[in-house]
């Protein structure tokens, strides 16, 4: 079957990420869907379709000049191991509007593997990091 990833908004099927990131993410369960609209709305989103069945999901938070910030990232779990999150990786990288941008992060519990060999590794120098982190904020 034909893997096909897209960045065409109109594709992407939000009710079944949502469901997803919300059942079953470890980092935004219990996301109000309204937060999670929003945030969809400002971010370039990736989909990705095994045969006419959306399998995976990518999102990035850019100013598309300077900063990126990749999140939200997942294979349904019966199709990892696969090569599906390499190949989506691959195309959001190759994007057009996230090229030339000086810093790119993200965060990651699990995945330390895969994105490094995209060329990310541990801050070269965390004591210039900060952040305000509420890892519960959606549990009610």
């Amino acid at each position: 079957m034909k893997y096909d990833i897209t960045s065409d908004r109109s594709r992407i099927d939000f009710d079944r990420v949502y469901a997803f990131i919300n059942g079953q993410s470890y980092w935004a369960q219990g996301i109000p869907r309204e937060l999670f609209d929003r945030a969809m709305a400002n971010s370039l989103c990736f989909g990705g379709w095994l045969g006419g069945e959306q399998i995976a999901f990518a999102r990035v938070i850019s100013d598309y000049a300077t900063f990126a910030n990749l999140v939200d990232v997942y294979v349904e779990r019966e199709f990892r191991g696969m090569g599906y999150a390499s190949a989506l990786l691959e195309a959001v990288f190759a994007h057009p509007d996230l090229q030339g941008l000086r810093r790119f992060m993200l965060a990651t519990s699990d995945a330390h593997h895969l994105y490094a060999r995209f060329g990310f590794h541990a801050p070269a120098r965390p004591d210039t990091l900060m952040e305000r982190y509420h890892p519960d904020i959606y549990k009610g």
